[in-house]
């Protein structure tokens, strides 16, 4: 578990789970905890067992995805000599290891039919009996699971016990996906900005540039939190200046034109005439707003506002080299000059 990242966020949504998470953390009952990839599932794990009785007994954790499942049995009921080839000697497994604590099962939904079988009698019974053995033992064990599949969906058709859910179903715990978190994507973008930036050996925090903020805003973030930390620690040590707001940001860190699999990259056109007057171009890359506008007035003021998004962001990723912005935009030197007097950017761009 990475116990470097705390609870952040003031969603409603998420602030709901943690306080059921609290609210259960005294119970000796199994808890479901349930989200997509990158939620916190171990985070909340982690929090059911500090907030228990058991807090100064073993936590101890297995990914039952991480293992084949002719070994997931010895891993959770432990083996004895000479049980299967390889076994040389007698192994306790992680119920034994987290006797009196809490035993934290990450990707429930893979074990096989005859792993959950062996799991129930554990749960019904609190005794589990090691491969290549006859004598049960006795274990005071309390259960956090965790899932990113629907459970009750498997158990219909046929690919979960029902009666092991049961079971493990005293209190479900479910965590909102970060899109769904109102307000929490620039509440952990900062920490995890300032974070980066100490460790980096920052001095300043300079934050993000609105167009960034916006985008990181309009991102989906499939990954979660997991993802979201990724991002902008890669932001923060490719920015390398604590005194300018960061002002690029690259989501998919495969993106390349050279990426296997891609498609050639497109020669560059040669830098059209000179024309003081010439919007730079749009890249994929840039901020695309949306404006709604009903007259000349306001087409001017949305391809204005287009404008200067785009400049802003080419500067930014740029890391406001203006000559090497030029280029990217198909301008000359004279033409960026132009543009970023006439939006009030040269300040901004050194210049």
């Amino acid at each position: 578990m990475d116990r470097e990242v705390q609870f952040i966020g003031q969603s409603g949504a998420f602030l709901d789970a943690v306080e059921r998470a609290s609210r259960a953390a005294p119970m000796r009952r199994p808890v479901l905890v349930i989200g997509e990839r990158g939620t916190g599932k171990e985070l909340i794990a982690e929090r059911l067992h500090r907030l228990s009785t058991r807090w100064d007994e073993p936590l101890v954790t297995l990914n039952c995805a991480a293992l084949p499942e002719t070994l997931i049995e010895a891993e959770l009921f432990g083996h004895e000599a000479g049980a299967f080839t390889g076994a040389t000697r007698a192994r306790v497994g992680r119920f034994e290891e987290a006797d009196k604590g809490t035993l934290f099962l990450d990707e429930l939904a893979t074990l096989s039919m005859g792993a959950q079988e062996r799991l129930l009698r554990a749960v019904e019974y609190g005794e589990v009996t090691r491969i290549g053995s006859s004598r049960p033992i006795h274990v005071d064990v309390r259960i956090v699971a965790a899932t990113n599949e629907h459970l009750p969906k498997l158990a219909e058709e046929g690919r979960f016990r029902p009666d092991l859910l049961d079971r493990l179903s005293f209190e479900v715990i479910t965590l909102p996906p970060l899109r769904f978190r109102e307000g929490d994507v620039g509440v952990l973008a900062e920490y995890f900005g300032r974070r980066m930036g100490a460790e980096i050996g920052w001095d300043a925090w300079p934050g993000f540039a609105p167009h960034v903020a916006q985008a990181m805003e309009d991102h989906p973030w499939p990954g979660n939190v997991r993802e979201l930390r990724n991002v902008i620690e890669r932001a923060v040590y490719r920015w390398d200046d604590p005194y300018n707001a960061i002002a690029h940001m690259q989501f998919d860190p495969f993106e390349s034109p050279w990426r296997p699999g891609a498609a050639a990259p497109v020669a560059s056109p040669a830098p059209p005439p000179a024309n003081e007057n010439r919007a730079p171009a749009h890249t994929a890359a840039a901020p695309a707003p949306a404006h709604h506008f009903d007259g000349v007035a306001d087409l001017r003021g949305a391809v204005d506002a287009h404008e200067r998004a785009i400049l802003v962001h080419a500067l930014g990723k740029h890391r406001y080299n203006q000559r090497h912005t030029a280029k990217a935009l198909s301008l000359t030197y004279d033409q960026l000059r132009h543009c970023l007097k006439k939006h009030g950017l040269m300040e901004r761009a050194g210049g």
